[in-house]
């Protein structure tokens, strides 16, 4: 559990560094994604029958490290939604 987690953080923050412009996500949010990328990556993994869901192999860890980067993007256009609806209210 605490290298999930550990995973977690080192695929968010790469997903952040990959991702260009500034991120107004904290540390949490950054765990989130990275974990739910991690999970996304396991499962892609396990479907195309290279590892099992909570254990990253290569084809994993890039999946989870683009899907992670693609939740950070939906991530931020939310919040950015968010932002501009509560300031023209």
């Amino acid at each position: 559990m605490i290298g999930f987690i550990v995973a977690g953080l080192v695929i968010g923050a790469l997903a952040r560094l990959i991702k260009p412009g500034k991120q107004n996500l904290g540390l949490l949010a950054t765990l989130i994604l990275g974990l739910v990328g991690s999970v996304i990556g396991g499962l892609v993994a396990n479907l195309m029958g290279t590892g099992d869901i909570f254990e990253l192999n290569i084809v994993g860890f890039i999946v989870a490290v683009v899907a992670a980067v693609a939740l950070i993007g939906v991530a931020e256009g939310l919040a950015g939604r968010h932002r501009s609806r509560s300031r023209s209210h």
